[in-house]
């Protein structure tokens, strides 16, 4: 049996939806403690963004239901679970989010849902909620929609024609795996053609060039390797242009006991944390630090090492790339050395133009990272 509300108010539906919004955690945690997700004033879930100035904001969060009918095993949301269902209407989440937009609480919103109905019947209410805050309240801000699998091409170029940003999750790496978690869902039609064709309408020169599109991978509820996750990230990055890779660690319990996952995480529920940390480390060096596919290593089992960061994996399987000269090397060179991110191999760059470099101290007051890269390099 489903337990039901009945005829709950607003407030006691945002309640309940803001609360379920946890579980479905799209774009909604990252690898900085600035980046996750905490309670507003009032307990709602707002979700801090960084922005290209480094600072951060923070986004309004809900689903717009908890109605569900698809099966996936890893979320506590679904359809055969025994939990408290509702809907906000429309009217009613743009009318919620213009609230705490008008009071200063949130600088934009990022709006979910389970499937209720059809991928479109969904997509449908996440899109009309927008389109209300663009026309009714002029409001020009950021705006995050999710993509529900399985959503058509129209809705799908309807809700980029509204937003900021979209995301349809990828889930898991390959077919197989999604398998494992859904019998409802189709991983090639449902999730992969659709990001896909997100890819086509936001690329250079298309319509929807400024929209951008984010993904997330449900990590441990399949069992899946973490090889098979980093493989998939960078195709993701290098083919489809994706904006930004999230990982979100299976949570021990919330998902059916049968999951290939579930049992791994009983044994060891905090190297599942770790592996979502890893993970996050090599998104990073994707991004920031010019790695690619072939700079990651693995254990027999295809998993990345639990003991030392992914950097300093890859400088252990490279002696002959150190020491690095500090006053002669490349930017990507500097990049390498462990204990060197972005920020001081810029300083680097442009202290070097004026006057050479002597010792570790001169590239500042020596902390961890520095005394780390004090190995890998020479003066």
């Amino acid at each position: 049996m489903v337990g039901l509300i009945t005829k709950p108010g607003v407030e006691q539906k945002l309640e309940i939806l803001s609360a379920d919004a946890q579980y479905d955690l799209a774009c909604a945690c990252g690898s900085t403690k600035e980046e996750h997700r905490k309670r507003s004033s009032r307990g709602r879930w707002i979700y801090p963004v960084t922005m290209p100035n480094g600072g951060n904001r923070s986004l309004f969060r809900t689903l717009i239901s908890n109605v569900c009918s698809n099966d996936c095993k890893y979320c506590p949301l679904r359809a055969q679970r025994d939990v408290r269902r509702c809907s906000l209407s429309a009217a009613e989440t743009a009318s919620v989010f213009w609230d705490y937009f008008t009071r200063g609480e949130v600088f934009g919103l990022f709006l979910s849902s389970s499937l209720c109905g059809s991928a479109d019947a969904t997509m449908d209410r996440l899109n009309t909620t927008a389109r209300i805050l663009r026309s009714k309240y002029r409001y020009r801000g950021y705006i995050h929609l999710k993509v529900i699998p399985g959503a058509s091409a129209a809705a799908i170029e309807d809700a980029l024609s509204l937003s900021t940003a979209v995301s349809l999750n990828i889930e898991t790496p390959g077919e197989k795996n999604l398998a494992k978690l859904s019998n409802t869902k189709h991983y090639i039609t449902d999730i992969i053609e659709p990001i896909k064709l997100i890819s086509r309408l936001t690329e250079k020169g298309a319509r929807y060039e400024g929209v951008k599109q984010m993904t997330q991978f449900i990590v441990g509820a399949a069992g899946e390797s973490d090889n098979e996750i980093v493989k998939y990230t960078a195709g993701l990055y290098e083919r489809l242009k994706m904006h930004r890779v999230y990982f979100s660690a299976y949570q021990r319990g919330l998902g059916d006991e049968k999951l290939p996952g579930e049992q791994k995480v009983m044994q060891n529920p905090e190297e599942i944390f770790t592996r979502e940390h890893r993970l996050y480390q090599v998104d990073f060096l994707f991004r920031k630090y010019g790695f690619t596919e072939q700079d990651f290593f693995f254990d027999v089992n295809g998993n990345l090492s639990m003991e030392a960061d992914p950097k300093e994996v890859w400088a252990g399987r490279h002696p002959e790339a150190f020491p690095v000269n500090v006053n002669r090397a490349t930017k990507w060179e500097l990049l390498k050395v462990p204990g060197l991110g972005p920020v001081t191999v810029e300083r680097i760059l442009n202290q070097r133009k004026c006057l050479r470099i002597n010792h570790i101290e001169d590239l500042g007051k020596p902390n961890v990272r520095l005394r780390k890269a004090e190995k890998y390099v020479v003066f």
